[in-house]
């Protein structure tokens, strides 16, 4: 496995229009031949992260590049867009949009400039109608004049199934999940490395969030690790994990949830104070989980109160 850090200082100029802002390109780590991970960190959006708070990166084949997550911010989408630059001239072909949340997706309009086809799964459309907006709101909310450039950057080339990319002498199989941490996961394998791109159906360290269905996350677990790889890469936590063992925390909280949950249902417990009374093991364990424990408990709660 290669694990060399390219902490990328230098100011990389993008493009030659004169006058052009620089723009610093952004760290990352090359975590297999030809894949670039930047590490988001564990909090919040705020105006002093610009929401670099999720894994992003870009994977170069021998004749394009595809970008994983373009980030939460324009600002990142650029920085992002720098990096690839130091690497490679070769064009952005492809921009994968894992799913709807800001923190993955919003740096997209970063990349318009390349033309690229940007992938999203066949639900991606859905969410972004349902929620682009407020997402919006509250990041201009977070940054004030540092959210220029933010916008909903729809998805073109959509995916129910499965679809393959080839960058030149390099497959990608893209994939779409049924509902798990939001109803519209893609995750993506590299067959040249045998690197499984997870995005958030993948939480290490950081609590996992539920947005799309608890179940349903359990079911997606048993078909994920079954399929084999050499390292995966999580939506949140180290550029690279080994996989399945990976997953092991992340079942064990959801599992936690789903026991605790149907018990509080079952001994009458309301839904306001049945976070107080479940999974109560796995604190201490993760990452802001005082912040994300409690909506993911009320999740499950309304999930399985009609089974």
């Amino acid at each position: 496995m290669i694990r060399r850090s390219a902490v990328l200082a230098a100011a990389v100029v993008l493009g030659t229009t004169a006058g052009r802002a620089e723009t610093a390109a952004l760290p990352v780590t090359e975590i297999a031949s030809g894949i670039f991970v930047h590490n988001g960190v564990h909090e919040e959006a705020s105006a002093a992260n610009e929401d670099a708070i999720a894994n992003i990166g870009f994977i170069i084949g021998d004749d394009a590049v595809a970008v994983i997550d373009p980030g939460g911010s324009f600002a990142e989408g650029s920085a992002l867009r720098a990096a690839i630059r130091v690497r490679t001239d070769r064009p952005i072909r492809y921009v994968i949009l894992t799913h709807v949340h800001p923190d993955h997706i919003f740096g997209a309009a970063a990349f318009r400039d390349d033309h690229p086809d940007f992938i999203g799964h066949a639900k991606l459309p859905g969410a972004l109608a349902q929620r682009g907006d407020y997402y919006l709101r509250r990041l201009h909310g977070i940054f004030g004049e540092e959210a220029s450039g933010i916008e909903i950057v729809p998805p073109t080339v959509l995916v129910s199934d499965r679809l393959e990319l080839d960058l030149g002498s390099r497959r990608l199989i893209l994939r779409a999940h049924g509902p798990a941490h939001t109803d519209n996961d893609l995750t993506v394998f590299d067959q040249k490395t045998r690197t499984f791109w997870l995005a958030d159906l993948l939480f290490v360290d950081r609590i996992p969030v539920i947005d799309g269905s608890l179940v349903g996350w359990l079911e997606q677990l048993d078909e994920l690790t079954a399929i084999p790889a050499d390292r995966a890469v999580p939506g949140h936590g180290p550029v690279s994990v080994p996989w399945p063992a990976a997953a092991e925390p992340e079942r064990r909280y959801l599992e936690a949830v789903a026991h605790d949950t149907r018990a509080a249902i079952k001994a009458g417990i309301g839904i306001a104070n049945a976070y107080r009374q479940v999974a109560n093991s796995e604190r201490g364990k993760w990452l802001l989980f005082d912040e994300y424990h409690p909506r993911n408990v009320t999740a499950s709660y309304k999930e399985l109160e009609w089974e």
